[in-house]
């Protein structure tokens, strides 16, 4: 009689086993971040220093309280042209988009691509117990669909 094995058959990983790739694998975590109480101007400076299009404005308990990007800049530095009133006294919280949508860390890099086709946005703040977690942007998809290629897509 021959020896059998406790081991039992190997099963061979099939695609549907491959890890679903979220978000949080490729969201920023390392985010320049914006205070209410900032000027325009100085969000204006650090857009331009950074190279960046945006970013999050949170309180001192790194709470999400809005997004500030390029265009409500521009449409400051417009209205102040036009009305020949000073910059400086025009705050972040005054130009700030304040109903942001955010996105879950969890959810799938793929279902994230669709949400932004769907809205027009250019980036999601993740926000985790209330508190500013990281952001994910288009490009950070398009990072995520270079690097994943040739493996199978979940």
């Amino acid at each position: 009689m021959g020896i059998k094995s406790f081991q039992g058959a190997r099963k061979q990983q099939t695609t549907a086993e491959v890890k679903a790739i979220t978000v949080s694998d490729f969201m920023t975590r390392d985010l320049i971040t914006f205070k209410p109480e900032q000027s325009v101007e100085e969000v204006i400076q650090t857009l331009i220093k950074n190279k960046i299009s945006g970013g999050p404005v949170v309180n001192n308990n790194n709470e999400l309280v809005g997004i500030i990007s390029e265009g409500d800049c521009l449409k400051q530095i417009s209205e102040s042209r036009y009305y020949n009133m000073p910059m400086e006294q025009h705050t972040v919280e005054n130009r700030m988009a304040k109903n942001v949508e955010t996105i879950d860390g969890n959810m799938n890099v793929f279902d994230a691509a669709n949400k932004f086709l769907e809205s027009k946005i250019r980036r999601f703040p993740i926000v985790e117990n209330g508190k500013l977690v990281g952001q994910i942007s288009q490009k950070d998809i398009l990072k995520a669909a270079i690097e994943l290629k040739g493996q199978n897509w979940k």
